[in-house]
């Protein structure tokens, strides 16, 4: 738990920091140069000894699409939305790992549907109060297919996991950051992208690539194969109200307080709901 705790802090400022320096900065070359970034910090500790072809195209897929797809929806979603709509708008992230993690185990938890209609409802009380609704809901669109692919990844990662209790985290995470960039690379393939970047752009880019993704990613996933389905669904959720907060106090959004208010109590209600029968 510790490591999940420390990682939505270093989460709560990368929602701001994309908004004001990478907005106007190509959202597949963003993901592709952080993504390799993550892929360089991670190649020293690679080691395949002992990994067969199946667990090695395993952990590459589960980063392609956890950290590929994840990227490549969430900061194209930054085009649409507010900083603090993103970060709000990823609270329904623990609803996609609590169904996942029931649909591979083939149960329902009828809970998990009701929270999810619920956080549906709490997230649109913002996107009703936006100034362009339709640019909003498709941030929010965006948003909710970057939160299912990150759930996703954890949920096949930790299940990888718990049938390989003899492998260590470092020497195969690099497989992971491999997939990743691979998505993001073939996303970016054909685009006129500039490449001009202000020195503010270039060390954000170095923060999010080094830190919030590499390292971040790494303990993460480390920390999700050390507590239960259901705790680590719950903690997917403590990067939303640091992230509000970064960036309303941090970084000077503005935003309708009230619906913002009530959207956090309705989200809130959401996963306090999906929580009421502890996951398998």
């Amino acid at each position: 738990m510790p490591y999940l705790l420390a990682v939505s802090l270093i989460w709560a400022f990368s929602f701001g920091l994309i908004k004001r320096y990478l907005g106007g900065v190509d959202s597949t070359l963003v993901a592709a140069v952080r993504l390799g970034l993550s892929l360089l910090l991670f190649l020293p500790f690679l080691r395949l000894g002992g990994l067969g072809l199946r667990a090695i195209l395993g952990l590459a897929g589960i980063g392609a699409v956890q950290f590929g797809v994840m990227y490549l929806a969430y900061i194209e979603s930054f085009r649409y939305l507010h900083a603090y709509e993103a970060a709000l708008f990823t609270i329904t992230t623990p609803l996609f790992v609590t169904l996942l993690a029931d649909a591979l185990d083939r149960t329902l938890r009828p809970w998990a549907l009701a929270a999810a209609l619920l956080a549906v409802a709490g997230t649109a009380l913002v996107a009703v109060k936006s100034t362009d609704v339709r640019m909003t809901l498709t941030g929010l669109a965006l948003v909710q297919v970057s939160n299912a692919a990150f759930a996703a990844g954890q949920v096949f990662y930790r299940r990888f996991r718990l049938r390989h209790p003899d492998l260590r985290d470092l020497p195969v995470f690099g497989l992971l950051y491999a997939g990743a960039f691979v998505v993001a690379a073939a996303a970016l393939a054909g685009r006129e992208v500039s490449l001009a970047l202000r020195t503010p752009q270039v060390l954000t880019l170095l923060y999010l690539g080094l830190v919030a993704s590499g390292a971040g990613f790494f303990l993460w996933n480390t920390g999700a194969t050390r507590v239960s389905a259901g705790t680590l669904a719950v903690l997917n959720n403590a990067k939303v109200p640091l992230g509000v907060a970064c960036s309303l106090l941090v970084f000077g959004e503005q935003a309708h307080l009230p619906s913002l208010v009530a959207s956090l109590a309705v989200l809130a209600t959401a996963v306090w709901l999906a929580e009421r029968q502890p996951s398998r």
